[in-house]
């Protein structure tokens, strides 16, 4: 059933919240139709949604994409050990905790005023197993003991753009080197046309992993609009079928690429090593009107 009236009214009536970060201006905004529900913004560009009342709950097409890898990377409901490159509010580690109860959770997030301002005004649960470390990505992945994650989530924006040193050859193989076998890698990665970062994203990670699956919106894939991917990689097959299945069940149905179709997209780009690597492109102005 819908929220009555009054609920409505009183979530109208929430200011939002907005403070200065290290990243920009952070802003916190009410949902207008969920009562303990907030969309964080920084320099305008959306970065997460969280509902405190409904931790499972996803807005965000890119995050219900990784909340399906999130839900196949073990079977239902048995803990993980994850980690979290990038924090945002913390909506997937709050995913997991949601999902899978007792799971072990490490977030790298390297804006520590961010976090700060996350963690007074949408707190975590205590009983999560969350520990949120203020740090570089690279730095705090490198105190990621080896093979200790059955699952990697990498989703930094840096000014809505990922930094460099974070779309490496160098970078993937220390995410391995922290994944168990059978473990799971998965980034959140943005590009438009002619979709030359994604090409390239795909191609390091194949020179890392032996099994890759993209997902995302038909129109992105052709070219036609800027937009996010999911890449997901491991060392052993992937459940392909179950991911294109959640995928075309959304809301916004989304299309699975893997094999010798993925390949065939990658259109024989180049893996990016440190020395070469640049931030992904920037969105354009009209993504966030």
């Amino acid at each position: 059933m819908g929220r009555s009236r009054k609920a409505r009214r009183e979530q109208a009536a929430v200011e939002a919240v907005v403070e200065t970060v290290e990243g920009g201006l952070a802003e916190l905004m009410p949902d207008r139709d969920r009562a303990r529900a907030w969309t964080l913004l920084i320099d305008g560009a959306p970065q997460s949604h969280v509902d405190l009342d409904d931790p499972a709950y996803l807005s965000f097409e890119y995050q219900r994409r990784l909340g399906h890898v999130i839900d196949l990377a073990a079977p239902p409901g048995r803990p993980v050990h994850a980690v979290h490159l990038g924090g945002g509010a913390f909506t997937l580690a709050r995913y997991v905790a949601a999902t899978r109860p007792r799971s072990t959770q490490q977030v790298v997030e390297r804006d520590a005023a961010l976090v700060q301002l996350v963690r007074r005004e949408l707190p975590l649960d205590p009983g999560a197993r969350i520990r949120v470390r203020s740090v570089d990505a690279r730095e705090g992945l490198a105190k990621v003991p080896d093979g200790w994650a059955d699952l990697v989530v990498t989703d930094v924006f840096s000014g809505a753009r990922t930094p460099a040193h974070l779309t490496s050859t160098e970078f993937l193989a220390d995410v391995r080197r922290a994944v168990k076998p059978g473990g799971w890698y998965a980034a959140n990665l943005a590009d438009g046309p002619p979709l030359a970062h994604l090409r390239g994203q795909i191609a390091t990670a194949a020179a890392v992993f032996p099994e890759l699956a993209l997902v995302a919106d038909a129109a992105v894939l052709r070219g036609k609009r800027f937009g996010n991917a999911v890449l997901v990689g491991s060392d052993r097959p992937l459940p392909v079928a179950e991911l294109t299945r959640l995928a075309a069940s959304d809301p916004h149905p989304a299309r699975v690429e893997h094999g010798r179709t993925l390949t065939d997209f990658t259109g024989g780009a180049a893996p990016v090593t440190d020395a070469a690597a640049v931030a992904s492109p920037a969105p354009p102005p009209s993504v966030f009107r």
